[in-house]
């Protein structure tokens, strides 16, 4: 790649180099750029042509430069023969003026270097197209190399040939003297042009008289750029050193002959023995074989044959040239035409251009593009022609690639565009653009569709002219799908809406609304309900046509899958303006169905569509309504597990049930466990069922979210457990103090009980002996056990009897009541002191414990964690603290402690009859 590159760059730094050299110091460079080398021509291929512009007026040109190094090789004497040769050519060609003839820009001007003069953009000479590259730059261009001539395009260039000679033989009186290939030049346009008069005879007789020409001897020893080429003179030239017009047509022959095979002559000539060359050819041509002329079309050989005749005066002159047959061609007579179209008026011109059309399409492209485009595009200055040629313009913009449309057709028409002036010849341009708008949009770029082309359907919608209004709105569907959607929404359909509701006429009216039916599948859903349909309650007119064409809309939209119209619009607007419109006593019986059938096909969505919403939101409620009754029931169910026993009430006073406490001893549970067990209720399917029934209640906008409540049980009261509290560390101090100070006393049998009074004091209370401090009864509630049998006649009650085994311990017991779980009942404002710590101290081991203590025996084991050591009292039911100091308790009431309590027939404890006597004295 970077080879490449570097031969590239040294390609380029070369022949810049060699344009500097030979044009610098050139006075045509003071008024002309000179750019790059893109062909050769004239005698002897001695002329560099390249491409250029000027300074002034960035007009294109073609400057032509002669490097004098050509000609360092020759002496001095035939180095300024050569100078001035080329120079009388050059100096003639500026004096000549005609179609047919290079036209000079810029007369020559010589340097020391060089000569040079500019001319009309060239293309190369035919000699380069022919295939002779001599003095061409390296890389050969590839458009010379590639280029290859059509048949119109020889025919007319032969033609324009013969025309150029006929100007000089017929109007200037003067022989061309060395017409070959490389003195005719192919022009931008493909034109071709007669150059190199360098050896040009003028006549010298009047011009009123008979032209005689003096021709000049030949001189082999000159160069052979101060000879004419002579493989193109007529044999009377060197044989008999006489010429006349005859001669040039010789050389049109042979020029013919070379055309058609490939750029070779009649007869190759040795320039080194030319007589004899020419005495040979001079007898060939006198018996000329058919065969040499069989590449030469057959409607055109016999004139060539008569052309190359030995004999001057058989040879037609050139005005005869220019009206054979085979010039009549159909694509050589419309260039011709062309070219003298300054000649004609314009009724002569429109005649023409109504006919160009059809003759378009059988020329060929290049010929199209660069030959009658540019002679139509010239019309465009005048505003009267435009409508004629503006057809023709669009035809050719059809075959373009869009590249050649934006750089070689776009630029003229643009101003087209815009035109107003005059009224009937804008009117008739707004009609073709509109005809070819579907081109305009495909191959104009985006740009220069919103700058020009727009803005001009914009103003044909607003023109006065119904017929180009009714062609408008026809045409405007056919390209709607190439018009951008903001150019539509905010420009054109404005617009629309607005010749609807202004003109006067019928056919624009209903045009409008076909037109509007017709472009709905490019907007957007939400404008058509917002804009399009509340426009159509707007239009006065009642025609049936109009009628019609609002029904189509609404059908369109109501129809269409990427459209349609909401329920609620259906309901609250356009069901009421269809069936008002439905009535109308213009309708027939036909347009009346087609109303109703819309109508009913409308009530009938809606009726589905808001059926299927409330289907949803029923089955929505009626699951919603489940999944209540189901949270319901989980939180009474839970609730029902959370409500204590009434064995366990004190355990739920404390905090929790017996097996809330750990191994360490210590409660788990609390009152603030209430509102974690709610939140905690719902199981894990529960809660993902929740979930989708939530997520399908969100589906409908327009319901309130129906959220669930659950039902919270009701907490236990806290001050009944901080005045127990409060009561039982009261209780507990007195008896500890009371078995550090007591003297020793008959031990009790520990685990032994003793029936307590029922107590009928609520749960909760506080009793108090009325001598002691006051020792805390708990009782039991009410109503939260079944009734069993018992001493009250199945009553549920709890009672509380005194446990003298908690109070202190067998001699040969190691165990001490542990009272941690008590420990989470303290409130905040008290310390929190271990039960433990106030509780009996344990005896030291090998002490006698009281006597008085010791008849009660051992205690029981404990049936509830808090309480160790509390035995079983009437029916089962839990002891309680609170009577072991009672003084009225005497010791002898209790003389046979170890005998075993006798049940009743009801299944619970007899008790004896002092202690029940004393129980009435004491409780009253």
């Amino acid at each position: 790649m970077e080879s490449m590159l570097n031969k590239l760059k040294s390609t380029v730094t070369k022949v810049t180099a060699d344009m500097t050299s030979a044009v610098m110091g050139n006075p045509v460079t003071r008024e002309f750029e000179v750019g790059r080398h893109i062909a050769s021509g004239g005698p002897g291929m001695c002329w560099r042509i390249y491409n250029g512009t000027k300074k002034s007026t960035k007009q294109e040109v073609a400057v032509f430069v002669f490097d004098k190094k050509m000609v360092e090789k020759y002496q001095k004497f035939d180095k300024d023969q050569i100078i001035e040769s080329l120079k009388r050519g050059v100096q003639q060609l500026t004096r000549l003026r005609h179609p047919r003839l290079l036209t000079v820009q810029h007369p020559l001007e010589e340097s020391r270097d060089c000569l040079a003069f500019c001319t009309e953009p060239v293309f190369a000479s035919l000699s380069n197209v022919l295939g002779q590259w001599d003095n061409l730059p390296s890389p050969v261009p590839t458009d010379i190399k590639d280029y290859k001539l059509y048949d119109v395009e020889t025919k007319y260039g032969l033609l324009q040939i013969s025309e150029g000679l006929s100007f000089l033989h017929s109007g200037v009186k003067m022989v061309h003297g060395n017409l070959c290939l490389e003195n005719v030049i192919l022009n931008k346009s493909g034109a071709w042009k007669i150059m190199g008069f360098d050896f040009s005879i003028s006549s010298t007789n009047p011009s009123d008289a008979e032209p005689k020409y003096s021709c000049k001897e030949w001189e082999p020893n000159l160069p052979p750029l101060c000879l004419p080429n002579p493989e193109y003179l007529a044999p009377e030239y060197i044989l008999s050193v006489s010429c006349d017009a005859a001669s040039d047509m010789y050389s049109l022959g042979v020029m013919m002959h070379a055309v058609f095979n490939e750029g070779k002559p009649v007869f190759q000539v040795n320039k080194h023995d030319i007589f004899k060359s020419f005495s040979r050819q001079l007898d060939q041509l006198s018996r000329l074989s058919p065969t040499m002329l069989n590449k030469i079309p057959e409607e055109v050989r016999e004139h060539v044959k008569m052309l190359l005749s030995v004999t001057p005066n058989v040879r037609p002159d050139a005005d005869q040239m220019t009206k054979i047959p085979f010039f009549d061609d159909v694509g050589a007579v419309t260039l011709a035409y062309f070219d003298s179209l300054f000649q004609r008026d314009n009724l002569q011109k429109s005649q023409f251009y109504k006919n160009l059309p059809k003759v378009l399409p059988k020329l060929p492209k290049r010929v199209v593009v660069y030959r009658i485009l540019p002679a139509l595009a010239s019309e465009f200055v005048n505003p009267d022609m435009v409508p004629f040629v503006l057809p023709n313009v669009l035809l050719i913009a059809e075959e373009c690639t869009k590249d050649e449309y934006v750089r070689l057709i776009l630029p003229d028409l643009s101003p087209v565009f815009k035109q107003q002036e005059p009224v009937q010849a804008s009117n008739m341009i707004l009609l073709i653009f509109l005809q070819k708008m579907d081109l305009l949009l495909t191959k104009t770029p985006p740009e220069d569709i919103k700058n020009s082309v727009l803005p001009m359907v914009y103003r044909a919608l607003e023109a006065p002219s119904i017929q180009i209004q009714e062609l408008c709105l026809n045409i405007i569907p056919t390209f709607a799908n190439l018009i951008e959607y903001p150019s539509m929404k905010n420009a054109l359909i404005p617009r629309i809406k607005s010749a609807c509701l202004q003109t006067s006429s019928l056919a624009v009216r209903v045009n409008s609304l076909v037109c509007l039916g017709k472009i709905l599948e490019y907007l957007d859903k939400w404008y058509v309900i917002d804009e399009i349909l509340p426009f159509l309650q707007q239009i006065p007119s009642r025609e049936p046509a109009v009628l019609m064409g609002v029904l189509g809309i609404y059908k369109c939209t109501f129809s269409h899958k990427k459209l349609g119209i909401p329920k609620e619009h259906l309901a609250a607007k356009s069901l009421p303006h269809l069936v008002s419109l439905s009535i109308d006593n213009n309708l027939n019986l036909n347009q009346f169905n087609s109303f109703m059938a819309v109508i009913k096909d409308m009530l009938t969505r809606m009726e589905a569509e808001h059926k299927t919403k409330l289907e949803q939101l029923h089955s929505m409620q009626e699951q919603q309504r489940s999944m209540n009754i189901n949270t319901s029931q989980t939180n009474q169910s839970e609730e029902t597990k959370r409500t204590p026993s009434p064995g366990n009430q004190i355990d739920d006073v404390f905090g929790g049930s017996s097996g809330s406490a750990g191994v360490n001893g210590k409660a788990n549970g609390n009152l603030a466990s209430a509102p974690q067990l709610n939140r905690m209720s719902l199981t894990l399917e529960e809660k993902q069922r929740l979930a989708k029934e939530q997520e399908q209640a969100a589906k409908l906008r327009n319901q309130p979210a129906l959220a669930p409540q659950s039902i919270k049980p009701a907490t236990p009261s806290t001050q009944v457990a901080k005045d127990l509290t409060s009561c039982l560390l009261n209780n507990m101090t007195s008896l500890g103090s009371l078995s550090l100070t007591s003297p020793p006393r008959p031990g009790l049998i520990q685990g032994s009980t003793i029936s307590a009074y029922p107590s009928t004091t609520p749960m909760g209370s506080m009793a108090s002996n009325g001598y002691n401090p006051t020792m805390g009864f708990q009782t039991g509630g009410q109503g939260m056990r079944p009734p069993g049998p018992g001493l009250y006649g199945g009553m549920a009650t709890t009672t509380s009897t005194p446990n003298f085994g908690a109070l202190t311990h067998n001699q040969g017991s190691t165990n001490t009541p542990d009272m941690s779980a008590l420990d989470s009942l303290f409130t905040s404002n008290k310390p929190k002191v271990s039960l433990n710590q106030m509780a009996p101290p344990k005896p030291t081991p090998g002490t006698t414990a009281t006597p008085w203590l010791n008849q009660f025996g051992s205690a029981q084991p404990s049936q509830t964690a808090p309480m160790q050591g509390a035995p079983l009292a009437m029916g089962g039911v839990t002891s309680g603290f609170g009577m072991q100091a009672n003084p009225f308790f005497s010791p002898q009431n209790f003389s046979q402690p170890t005998a075993a309590p006798v049940m009743n027939a009801g299944g619970g404890l007899r008790h004896s009859s002092s202690v029940n006597n004393d129980l009435k004295d004491l409780f009253g």
